[in-house]
């Protein structure tokens, strides 16, 4: 025993190495039975998977250019990190955009801008931008609502997100006057920390299921009485990324908590079936949301993605004759999604936002219905360009999702569904978790969102306008192809948004149905989020 080891101690740590690589090739060539590369090439072959397990990583920092990445490109990931940290978002020596690509869109100005006066609301409060239109107004319900925020964190159920991401975004929420979507996972103690919330649920019912798996409205009612900052309910029909599918969450990320607030149990797949049980036909929907709303007095919405309009069609219809129905609609694009989804699915079903929702705003337009409507738009918006396409198209505001995500640290690893996720956002793994520090997210995630404010304040001044709500299909020029080189919004999808009746920012501010704290009479301060502007010297 001695002599072994002796000749053990004797070997130097080099051969160490070479005897462990013999034991791998060993093992690669007689026992890799799944993998062809490792046992035709042994230790190399390794080589290989991992290249594939980092090559997101390295296509994102080494390989891919700024404006190339997808989903989310370099620069855009640059400008939401730079807001959120409340640092220099600005880019010098012009831009490196291909301004000639199909579908780039120009932003229209006007040759005066409009003249922000001295005594103007958005003087004194320089980030405020309400909704234009108040939710259930017109249908009449108990609790109508005024979003206090035209941005607003999108359906993104704790669960799918770690707990403390969902507390950044809720605290968040709160310094900025936004509403935070609960998504289909229920409602959370982390939902509770002082935002208002849209109450989401879809077709598993979590957070409002019986015992049979099915819609409680008692449990559903009981939810709202007891928690008065849930302002909203949000019907999931469909889901961009994945639509008519349903969801999966992992066994691996369902923690005892989850499986109380969902009402399912442990150690296994949560499921939600790609169709509803409370209803099965577009009737029985509107009957459905009808039902909720008279029950909780809160305006009633549904959120889908699009593509045949059949229903769509039939839906307004059933609408402009009874007067009855949803009271906002979210349409999420298809290239949308936070949740894992087939790529089938995601890269072909549903159409993209630009497609989705001119074809939803025309129907409802041909009924002459829309001002009921609060138009939600959802799906890779949360830019300020991008949010003046929208509202030129009829949006009345924006839900943001990843962008969310990315303004309290997402790294677009694209692990979200693997419970690995390197920033602690989308795991339960405590330990990934511990490096996010809850106070300073919130922080992040209201700078974000007074940064994105501000620049599409300036944009809609820029065009003549006080409120975002004010832009026309005419204000936007979209890239297409051959001769047809650039055309309004209105040429490419021919149709004019109705006119949205705003009067005046401060009519906003005096709604009694506002949401966020100034409808508490005690607006939280907003730190100065400005960046010192280096565009008026001459660096020559």
């Amino acid at each position: 025993m001695n002599e072994v080891l002796n000749i053990l101690g004797s070997i130097p740590w080099w051969g160490w190495i070479i005897i462990f690589l013999i034991l791998v090739a060993i093992k690669d060539i007689f026992f890799s039975k799944e993998h062809i590369i490792k046992h035709n090439f042994p230790v190399v072959g390794h080589l290989r998977y991992f290249l594939e397990r980092i090559g997101p990583e390295l296509r994102q920092y080494i390989v891919a250019s700024d404006r190339e990445e997808l989903p989310f490109n370099r620069n855009e990931r640059g400008w939401i990190y730079a807001s959120a940290k409340n640092e220099n978002n600005y880019e010098g020596f012009g831009t490196n955009e291909d301004i000639y690509r199909t579908n780039y869109i120009f932003i229209n100005n006007s040759m005066l801008a409009y003249k922000l006066e001295k005594d103007h609301p958005n003087s004194e409060h320089p980030y405020f931008i309400a909704c234009a239109k108040v939710m259930g107004s017109f249908n009449k319900r108990q609790r109508p609502y005024r979003p206090a925020s035209i941005i607003n964190v999108s359906a993104m159920s704790f669960g799918s997100l770690s707990a403390k991401a969902v507390e950044s975004l809720n605290e968040g929420c709160l310094l900025a006057n936004a509403y935070h979507n609960t998504g289909e996972g229920g409602l959370s103690p982390y939902h509770r920390k002082g935002a208002d919330v849209a109450f989401h649920f879809g077709t598993g019912y979590f957070g409002v299921r019986g015992n049979d798996g099915n819609f409680s409205l008692e449990k559903l009612i009981k939810l709202v009485q007891e928690n008065p900052q849930i302002r909203m309910i949000e019907v999931k029909l469909s889901q961009g990324a994945k639509p008519g599918k349903g969801g999966v969450l992992p066994a691996s990320k369902i923690t005892k908590e989850i499986a109380a607030i969902r009402h399912v149990p442990m150690g296994k797949d949560v499921l939600s079936p790609p169709t509803h049980s409370a209803f099965n036909n577009i009737p029985e929907m509107v009957d459905f949301i009808e039902e909720i709303a008279e029950a909780t007095g809160l305006p009633v919405g549904i959120k889908s993605a699009v593509g045949q309009l059949k229903q769509w069609e039939e839906l307004a219809s059933i609408m402009k004759k009874t007067n009855r129905g949803p009271d906002f609609i979210t349409v999420d694009g298809g290239e949308g999604g936070t949740g894992a989804a087939p790529p089938s699915f995601a890269d072909h079903v549903s159409l993209p936002f630009i497609n989705a929702f001119t074809d939803v705003y025309k129907v409802f337009q041909k009924e002459e219905i829309t001002e009921r409507i609060v138009f939600i738009a959802s799906g890779k918006l949360g830019f300020p360009a991008k949010a003046a396409m929208a509202f030129a198209m009829g949006a009345d505001s924006i839900n943001v999702a990843r962008e969310a995500m990315m303004s309290i640290g997402c790294i677009q690893a694209q692990s979200c569904h693997n419970n690995t996720c390197p920033t602690g956002i989308t795991t339960h793994n405590k330990w990934l978790q511990a490096g996010i520090n809850v106070k300073d997210k919130a922080e992040r995630v209201n700078f974000y969102f007074a940064k994105f404010k501000k620049e599409l304040l300036e944009m809609t001044h820029a065009c003549g306008y006080e409120h975002p709500s004010q832009f026309t299909m005419d204000d936007v020029d979209i890239n297409l192809s051959d001769k047809n080189i650039t055309m309004t919004l209105a040429s490419t999808f021919a149709y004019h948004k109705t006119s949205v009746p705003f009067t005046s920012v401060q009519e906003h501010m005096d709604c009694p149905h506002l949401g966020g704290t100034f409808s508490k009479g005690k607006e939280v301060k907003t730190k100065e989020a400005e960046t010192e502007d280096t565009s008026v010297y001459d660096t020559n």
